[in-house]
């Protein structure tokens, strides 16, 4: 396959259409804590807002800077975050990495959707940017468990 072939493969229409539509862009007015990630080899930033509530999250918002790999992962793992548990996060978050990193399975659910990133396993430089939206919402996560 050639690097052109390999690029296309990458970026499907799929990852697009997921970064295009991605869900929680309108930022909390009052979160229990915010947290801003960047990727230093890519540029690549996530804010994002959590409201937590009986140890779950009752609210979310993320603002979302990043390439098309890393806006599709927030949108998948934004769309399911609402009613998670930090536990139930943090293990969606390994499962991903073993995903790119490891040959890993595909998150389970209510991840299975960034099964569209497998190609990017092969891409170590997109990792930290298609992980950020778990690294943002884990630390806020803490933070606002530290808050509280």
């Amino acid at each position: 396959m050639t690097a052109e072939t390999d690029m296309i493969k990458l970026y499907s229409g799929r990852i697009l259409a997921l970064a295009a539509d991605m869900p929680h862009t309108t930022r909390l007015d009052a979160p229990d804590a915010t947290v801003k990630k960047r990727s230093p080899l890519c540029g690549s930033t996530v804010t994002v807002d959590v409201r937590l509530s009986d140890g779950v999250i009752s609210a979310f918002g993320q603002d979302v800077k990043a390439c098309a790999l890393g806006q599709a992962a927030a949108s998948v793992v934004g769309s399911a975050l609402v009613g998670l548990s930090e536990a139930q996060v943090q293990e969606g978050r390994d499962q991903l990495h073993a995903m790119l990193t490891a040959g890993g399975p595909v998150p389970a659910a209510p991840f299975e959707g960034l099964e569209v990133l497998e190609p990017a396993k092969d891409y170590k430089n997109r990792h930290a940017s298609i992980l950020l939206a778990f690294d943002a919402t884990l630390a806020a996560i803490a933070e606002a468990k530290t808050a509280a």
